[in-house]
């Protein structure tokens, strides 16, 4: 074909489908359209080469493939992704090798894009009612009837089907992406992990593995925070601001200026703008111009993306309010327990280390779990809040308690899970208050059942409780208490030792020590007060 007979023909494609990008720019996509033909005779892939070889569709060429027997074009449409159209002989090696070839695309590859126009030299063995209603082709032609202006046809409008049906599937994979990624998001706690996920959703949906940006502005005025970036622009999440003189920051600048994504590639911007007044950009950089499906889906996604803001905004919020009613119960207790000093704090750091190295070497995998892990040091500060019903003669006294006086101490298992469970019953699902009842019920309890308040053995102490009876006992002996002198450390960690298997778990015990000799400060003891401030 004559390049002035593909340019006569021209009036198939739409006005806004040119041929040739604009100057300037480049295709909406670098690659070909991928065209096998499948015929025994060589004479035919010839003349379809020659007639094929300045067409071009979308700005985009021809690749074109030869298969000379059915059992060939299956091998090369199974190893070739993106085939758009089969130009399928249909007498071959049998008299019905191209049906057969025609059935196993659609059966065995599963394969229901792909265009497959049969072309037949032989119309009488191949009868066009039988075939179009029995096989699943797009188009029946006879070879007779193929001229270079109609091979022109048949190509460019099985390439626009092709085409079309290739964006209702990423359409729909993306769709699917979407509601998959918004869900995950939602389970994201910081903002700069949501913002990570929000650029690998990002990414997944354009299927191009996009470099992106990801910016947070704080109201009109003043610079963009850098609050995540991947690919090529990974070393800008190490700055606290984008930096003005970065190529992007132009139209980074104008999404914000104008309150609207910006499509201007290389440099692409979505713009959110969410209920909580926050400005995000996503700067995605796809080596072609982005198709309007894929804006359409991204800016679908934007508005996931501004109601997961908001959530994850009002979540945190939520999560610090709870945070701060933790903190102020065990704050109450330990204010009429003062000589404990900072022993809750240390509790809690030291709880929340031998929960990840229990995580780290897969012990009680069933039990320590991400939400545990995630929970623990919180809860663990509410071990002794039940103390507030202990009377301050008693748990303020000195010396040795009285059998009478040691029950009523031991009452505060009780009291505190009675009190912690109440409040977590007023939440739905587990909360810190949840394992801090565990905790403030089970963490006397000894592992060969021996201890209080109920007297349970092994795997029946739940294992927050298990983990902070090893980190209370360890802490207490460290320091000084209103009983007692602290004890030197060698001395604390035989004791502890000497009761793994008995009074504590030894997986726990192994992992409090493998804590401590990772970081020795946290089985340090605080250097002694001046006289003056002693």
């Amino acid at each position: 074909m004559t390049e002035s007979n593909a340019a006569d023909d021209n009036w198939l494609l739409d006005e806004d489908e040119d041929e040739t990008p604009a100057s300037g720019q480049s295709s909406p996509d670098q690659r070909l359209w991928r065209v096998l033909i499948v015929d025994d005779d060589v004479d035919v892939h010839a003349v379809t080469r020659l007639a094929l070889r300045n067409v071009s569709f979308k700005g985009r060429e021809l690749e074109l493939f030869s298969a000379h027997s059915g059992r060939e074009a299956f091998e090369i449409l199974r190893d070739t992704p993106d085939i758009a159209l089969v130009l399928l002989d249909v007498v071959m090696e049998t008299d019905d090798a191209g049906l057969l070839l025609a059935r196993r695309i659609r059966e065995e590859l599963h394969n229901s894009i792909v265009r497959v126009v049969l072309r037949t030299g032989q119309p009488g063995q191949a009868p066009e009612q039988r075939v179009i209603i029995e096989y699943d082709i797009n188009d029946y032609k006879a070879k007779t009837e193929l001229t270079t202006q109609k091979l022109f046809t048949t190509v460019i409008s099985a390439l626009r089907a092709y085409e079309s049906l290739n964006m209702l599937e990423r359409s729909r994979i993306g769709l699917g992406k979407i509601l998959a990624g918004a869900t995950n998001l939602y389970q994201i706690h910081s903002l700069r992990e949501f913002a990570s996920g929000v650029l690998n959703q990002v990414s997944a949906i354009l299927d191009v593995g996009a470099d992106g940006v990801l910016c947070l502005m704080q109201g009109d005025t003043g610079p963009a925070t850098v609050v995540a970036a991947t690919g090529g622009y990974a070393p800008l999440a190490d700055n606290e601001q984008m930096p003005t003189s970065h190529p992007l920051w132009p139209t980074i600048a104008k999404a914000f200026a104008e309150k609207k994504s910006q499509f201007d590639h290389p440099a692409n911007v979505l713009f959110i703008h969410t209920q909580e007044n926050r400005e995000v950009a996503i700067s995605v950089t796809p080596p072609w111009p982005l198709a309007q499906i894929q804006r359409d889906l991204l800016e679908v996604f934007c508005q996931r993306i501004a109601a997961a803001f908001d959530n994850l905004y009002i979540f945190g919020q939520l999560r610090k309010a709870q945070e701060a009613t933790v903190v102020a119960l065990a704050d109450l207790a330990e204010f009429r327990d003062r000589g404990t000093g900072g022993h809750v704090r240390r509790v809690q750091a030291l709880s929340s280390a031998i929960a990840g190295r229990l995580k780290e070497k897969g012990v009680y995998d069933d039990e320590v779990t991400p939400q545990l892990i995630d929970m623990i040091g919180l809860a663990s500060i509410l071990h002794d809040v039940g103390k507030v019903a202990t009377p301050d003669h008693i748990l303020l006294k000195p010396g040795a308690h009285t059998p009478e006086e040691r029950a009523q101490m031991q009452d505060h298992a009780d009291v505190g899970r009675t009190i912690l469970e109440r409040a977590a019953n007023m939440v739905d699902g587990v909360s810190y208050l949840t394992y801090g009842a565990e905790i403030a019920g089970g963490h006397h309890e000894h592992f060969d059942g021996n201890g209080y308040p109920n007297g349970l053995k092994g795997k029946q102490i739940p294992i927050s409780a298990r983990i902070v009876a090893v980190v209370d006992v360890f802490d207490s002996l460290l320091h000084e208490r209103p009983y007692k002198e602290p004890w030197p450390y060698p001395e604390v960690m035989t004791y502890i030792k000497a009761r793994a298997g008995a009074q504590f778990d030894p997986e726990i015990v192994q992992a409090l020590l493998d804590v401590i000799e990772r970081d020795p400060e946290l089985g340090q003891q605080p250097a002694p007060l001046p006289p003056d401030e002693a």
